[in-house]
C-alpha cells in the first residue's frame, strides 16, 4: 500500500516491514550483550508496543520474563502531555534488571512517568529500549539506552501505533501526509467487458485523462521513441516487454499530463508487481490510486460478445473460441489477483457490467462519485 485513509486523515508508506525487523534485530543484539548473564524482565508499554514486544522476545535467545504496563498520553495526533497509569506491574522487582520496551519516544513525558513508576522498586538497573525516537521534540534529560530508528516529528501509524484507535494492524509504518488531489482510477475487467467504451465516456464526464496501455504502446512504437524501440526489440524476439519498460511509458504519459484532474488506467496494471510500481510512482507525486473499478460480466456472455465482435473487427483472436477461452484463463490466473491487492486497501469496487452502455455508465458513475 502507498497512501491510506484512516478516519479523516491520509498516510503514506514510510518505514517498511523489512527495515523495522532489521532495527529490532539490532536492538536485540545490544540488549542481549548487556543482559546475557541474567534473566531480564522486559516490560512493554501498552497499547502500541504489543507487536514490537512480541517480535523482540521472539528474537531474544536468552532467558527472560515479560510483563506490561499501560499508559496514555495521545489524543488524535497530538500528545496531551498528561500521563495516566492504567495498569501497573505486580512482580517483585527488587534486584532485577528491567528493560522497558517502548514503541516510540517523542516528548519524553511518558518516559519520565516510567522513571517515576520504577524509582522506588529497588531495581538492579532500569534500561530503556525504543523502536522509534523523535529527537527533535525530546524535551527531557533522561537516558535512552537503545534506539532502533530515529525519525522526524511526523505522526505515524502502523506496527502497533494507531490514529484514534485504528491502524495498529499494519505490518509497516505510515506517515501523515496531505490528501491526494487527483481522482486516479484503475478500470478493470476481462476481455470484452467494455472497458474502452466506458473509459471514453467517463473521461469526458469527469475530465480525466484516459491512459490505455495498448494505445501507449502503439504510439511509442509508431513514433519510434526510445521506449518504443526498446519495447519493439523485445517483441521482435517473441519476448514479453519487461515491466519496467511498460511502467516507464506510463510514467511518461502521466508526466505529459501533470495538470490533469486524474487518470483512468485501462489495461494497466496487469500484475501485482505493476500495481506496486504504480503505487510507488504516484506516492512520489503525493497521489494514490483512488480505486479499482471492475466490470463484472459472466464469462459465457463475454465469449458470445467477442465472437460476435469478431465478425466485423477482423481480429483473429475474436474468431476462435479456444483462443478467447485461453485469454480468460490468462486473465483469471494472472490479472484477477489484483482484486485481492486492491481489496486489502479497501479500494476494490465491482460493478455489474451487463446491460446497456448507459446503464453501465450510470453504475460506474455512482462509484466514481464516491472516490
Amino acid at each position: 500500500m502507498s497512501i491510506i485513509k484512516l478516519h479523516d486523515k491520509y498516510f503514506k508508506s514510510y518505514i517498511s516491514e523489512k527495515l523495522i525487523h532489521e532495527a529490532i534485530e539490532s536492538l536485540v543484539k545490544q540488549v542481549y550483550k548487556d543482559c546475557k548473564n541474567e534473566t531480564p524482565l522486559f516490560i512493554g508499554i501498552l497499547n502500541g508496543c504489543f507487536m514490537f514486544v512480541a517480535d523482540f522476545v521472539r528474537e531474544y535467545n536468552g532467558d527472560c520474563e515479560v510483563s506490561f504496563v499501560k499508559l496514555a498520553s495521545y489524543e488524535g495526533t497530538k500528545s496531551t502531555g498528561k500521563i495516566k497509569q492504567l495498569v501497573g506491574v505486580n512482580e517483585n522487582l527488587e534486584g532485577r534488571t528491567v528493560v522497558i520496551l517502548e514503541d516510540i519516544i517523542d516528548t519524553g513525558n511518558t518516559l519520565q512517568e516510567i522513571y517515576e513508576i520504577f524509582k522506588d522498586k529497588k531495581l538492579k538497573q532500569l534500561k530503556i529500549a525504543t523502536l522509534f525516537f523523535k529527537p527533535d521534540v525530546f524535551k527531557k534529560e533522561l537516558p535512552i539506552d537503545y534506539i532502533g530508528i530515529s525519525i522526524p516529528d511526523k505522526f505515524i501509524v502502523g506496527y502497533g501505533l494507531d490514529y484514534n484507535g485504528i491502524g495498529r494492524n499494519f505490518a509497516s509504518i505510515y506517515q501523515l501526509t496531505k490528501k491526494p488531489t487527483m481522482k486516479n482510477i484503475v478500470l478493470f475487467g476481462p476481455p470484452g467487458a467494455g472497458k474502452g467504451t466506458q473509459a471514453d465516456l467517463l473521461k469526458e464526464k469527469y475530465n480525466l485523462k484516459h491512459i490505455s496501455t495498448g494505445d501507449v504502446f502503439r504510439y511509442n512504437i509508431k513514433n519510434e521513441t526510445e521506449l518504443g524501440l526498446l519495447a519493439k526489440s523485445f517483441m521482435d524476439k517473441g519476448d514479453l516487454v519487461p515491466d519496467e519498460v511498460t511502467i516507464d511509458m506510463l510514467k511518461a504519459e502521466v508526466e505529459k499530463n501533470a495538470d490533469a484532474n486524474g487518470f483512468i488506467f485501462d489495461g494497466f496494471p496487469r500484475t501485482e508487481s505493476q500495481a506496486k510500481a504504480l503505487d510507488e510512482f504516484l506516492e512520489e507525486k503525493g497521489e494514490a490510486i483512488s480505486g479499482m473499478v471492475a466490470l463484472e460480466v459472466p464469462e459465457d456472455l463475454l465469449v458470445k460478445r467477442l465472437l460476435e465482435r469478431g465478425k466485423t473487427s477482423g481480429r483473429s483472436d475474436d474468431q476462435d473460441e479456444n483462443k478467447i477461452r485461453n485469454r480468460f484463463n490468462e486473465y483469471n490466473t494472472k490479472t484477477a489477483i489484483l482484486k485481492d491487492y486492491y481489496e486489502l486497501q479497501n479500494k476494490y469496487f465491482g460493478v455489474n457490467g451487463v446491460g446497456t452502455i448507459s446503464e453501465i455508465t450510470e453504475r460506474l458513475s455512482t462509484v466514481f462519485d464516491k472516490l
